[in-house]
C-alpha cells in the first residue's frame, strides 16, 4: 500500500474514533435528571480521552503533510511517534476508566437501582461505550499499518557501503541526485 494512503487511512481512524466518542458524550449528556457518581467519572474519563483523540489527531495530520511530496520521512516519523503515545494513553484510560468489568458493573447496578429510566439510560451508555472499542482498536490497526510502511520505506533508502582500502568516488550528477532525496 502506498504510504500517503497508509498515512490518510490514519487520519480517518481518529476520525472515527473521534466520532465514536462524541456519540458516546451525547449520551452522557442525556442522563435522568438525579446524579451519580459514576458518571462524573465516566464524563471526566470520556472528556480526557477525548482530548487526546484531538491530539493525536493532529499529530497524524502532521504526519500525513510530512509523506506528501517531498517526503520528509524523519519528521513523519516524530509524528508518527507522538500519535502512538496519545493512543497508547487513550486504550490504558478507556480500559481502566470506561471499559473496564468494575466500571460497568457499577453503571448497571446504579441503574438497576435507580429505576427504570436509569436503567435504559446506563443499558444504552454500557453499549455505546463498547461500541466504542471497534474504532479505538481499527486506530490501533491503523496505527500498526504507517509503521510498517514507513520502515519499509526508510529501508529502501539505506546504503551500505563496506570499504577495505578503496576509494569510491560518485559522479557529481549522481550525488546531487543523491542529496536531493534527503540521502547521505
Amino acid at each position: 500500500m502506498a504510504l500517503e494512503s497508509t498515512f490518510r487511512e490514519l487520519c480517518v481512524s481518529v476520525a472515527n474514533a473521534i466520532e465514536s466518542l462524541e456519540t458516546l458524550r451525547v449520551m452522557l449528556g442525556d442522563k435522568p435528571q438525579s446524579e451519580a457518581a459514576i458518571v462524573d467519572g465516566i464524563e471526566s474519563a470520556m472528556l480526557a480521552i477525548l482530548g487526546l483523540l484531538h491530539e493525536a489527531n493532529e499529530a497524524a495530520a502532521k504526519a500525513l503533510k510530512c509523506v506528501e511530496y517531498p517526503a520528509d520521512l524523519d519528521r513523519a516519523r516524530r509524528a508518527l511517534a507522538t500519535c502512538q503515545e496519545r493512543c497508547h494513553h487513550i486504550e490504558q484510560q478507556f480500559s481502566a476508566e470506561l471499559a473496564s468489568y468494575e466500571k460497568l458493573s457499577e453503571l448497571a447496578r446504579v441503574g438497576s437501582e435507580r429505576g427504570r429510566e436509569w436503567l435504559t439510560w446506563s443499558t444504552a451508555l454500557r453499549q455505546d461505550i463498547e461500541d466504542c472499542r471497534g474504532p479505538l482498536h481499527s486506530l490501533s490497526l491503523a496505527l500498526s499499518r504507517c509503521w510498517h510502511e514507513l520502515a519499509e520505506r526508510l529501508g529502501m533508502t539505506n546504503i551500505s557501503v563496506q570499504s577495505i582500502g578503496q576509494q569510491i568516488k560518485v559522479p557529481s550528477s549522481v550525488a546531487a541526485d543523491v542529496e536531493t532525496k534527503g540521502i547521505t
